[in-house]
């Protein structure tokens, strides 16, 4: 499913080249569940957006379900994102305006899915993270772990192939963070 050889990802701060990644080689297949541990600052992240197809790798070669994802074009990688790969982001990515429902349906808008397919979807993920009486609710009305498994929700709703997570329960109580995992 997901193979990248021989990754590295230079940024430059102040003139000088900052190593992110060097030289990772990763590979997942369907159904792997795999955790990257380290300490902060060793690239977790960064391999975790080349591997969403938010960032490119500055070298190597990253091939997703059999296709090069370098020769892939802007929008061809964005219906990646959209159909095949859940995002749980550390800051959650919440949009204020929007509800919890509203955020959570999103993703399944951008896909096509009808009105009452989204909100299906959307309040049965809300009910797997416990939030189904705060779907109406904006994101400054929830607390940080209310908005963590709204984010939550929002990736499992589509039911995607690949789900990343970036420290996903780090902002939740101890039984809120074994409710959801």
């Amino acid at each position: 499913m997901l193979d990248m050889k021989k990754i590295c990802k230079t940024y430059n701060m102040d003139g000088e080249p900052v190593h992110a990644l060097q030289d990772v080689d990763f590979y997942m297949d369907e159904g792997e569940f795999v955790a990257i541990i380290g300490p902060s600052g060793s690239g977790k992240s960064t391999l975790m957006n080349v591997i969403g197809c938010l960032d490119v790798p500055t070298s190597g070669t990253y091939e997703l379900d059999g296709k090069m994802v370098a020769q892939m074009s802007q929008d061809q990688q964005a219906t990646i994102r959209n159909e095949k790969i859940g995002f749980i982001f550390q800051n959650f990515n919440l949009l204020p305006k929007l509800t919890a429902i509203e955020n959570v349906e999103l993703p399944l808008l951008y896909r096509g899915a009808g009105a009452k397919e989204r909100h299906d979807r959307a309040m049965e993920a809300l009910d797997k993270v416990g939030l189904s009486g705060r779907a109406k609710h904006k994101p400054m009305e929830l607390s940080g772990g209310q908005q963590q498994r709204v984010a939550i929700a929002r990736a499992l709703a589509g039911n995607p192939p690949i789900l990343l997570a970036d420290e996903p329960i780090g902002n939740l109580d101890s039984r809120s963070g074994r409710e959801v995992t």
